[in-house]
């Protein structure tokens, strides 16, 4: 694993890695370097076949602050070409955290605005704190919330996106999960012991079974039937069936046994 200055990326020997945004003495803004470093340490993720799943959360008091001020002020006095570039940047790694192959989930405390909001919605699942305070905020700075848009649109949907964008309203952890930007949302006193149980239970499961379903889900998209789609998807179970992983679990079941991938405790 490299070196990051802005980011800490931690393998545990259970099988999944946590990625650390460290920058706390800025509340874990975004610059320059931190999101050249979150493309590298996905790419790292990405070629590691060991790892199950990615957890992505935020050093000390906040999970982002989204952009940092002195990055940004430097990018207004860029020209046209040169803040393309940042974007296409930024882009990257936005493209990158969604199309990542395992599952995704980000823990959320504090502040998440601004472009925070679109690493948690580029996630496959995202828990967070009742008090953390959530803003598409680009709008009060005379700026629009262009890249990350439609990982958001696919979060919380086309009206709701709308909404936040527009009036760049700040709203909480209760209120994300209503809305689907959050799975759940917990007293922050109880996050930590709640984001265990998400580990546990994500440990549970099949690693391959659970790139493939990330792999359906998709093609899926939302959902429109077409010939094309159920071929995709009678073609998916056939290939899981017949993989090791597949006939492992389906062995494990009908003998009533942990499969191999699992731990040696007892069933729930």
């Amino acid at each position: 694993m490299s070196d990051f200055n802005t980011l800490e990326l931690i393998t545990d020997r259970r099988g999944f890695a946590t990625l650390w945004l460290s920058r706390e003495a800025k509340n874990n803004a975004f610059n320059a370097e931190m999101i050249r470093e979150l493309i590298i340490a996905l790419d790292q993720v990405q070629g590691d076949a060991s790892l199950r799943f990615l957890v992505l959360r935020g050093r000390g008091k906040h999970f982002s602050a989204g952009a940092d001020l002195a990055w940004m002020q430097q990018s207004a006095e860029l020209d046209y070409h040169t803040n393309l570039d940042d974007a296409r940047e930024l882009a990257e790694l936005m493209y990158n955290l969604a199309k990542l192959k395992i599952p995704t989930l980000a823990v959320v405390q504090g502040a998440a605005y601004g472009g925070a909001l679109g690493l948690i919605s580029c996630c496959d699942m995202a828990i967070g704190a009742d008090d953390a305070q959530f803003c598409l905020s680009e709008v009060r700075i005379g700026l629009a919330p262009a890249v990350i848009s439609p990982f958001v649109v696919q979060a919380i949907g086309e009206r709701a996106a709308r909404r936040y964008a527009l009036t760049a309203e700040r709203f909480g952890g209760q209120r994300a999960r209503d809305i689907g930007l959050l799975a759940e949302s917990y007293p922050a006193d109880e996050l930590n012991t709640h984001v265990e149980q998400w580990v546990t239970n994500l440990l549970h499961n099949s690693p391959a079974a659970m790139r493939a379903s990330k792999d359906l889900l998709r093609e899926v998209g939302n959902g429109a039937l077409t010939p094309a789609l159920r071929r995709y998807c009678e073609n998916a179970i056939a290939r899981v069936r017949v993989s090791a992983e597949g006939q492992e679990g389906l062995r494990a079941f009908l003998q009533k046994r942990a499969p191999s991938w699992q731990s040696q405790e007892p069933r729930s």
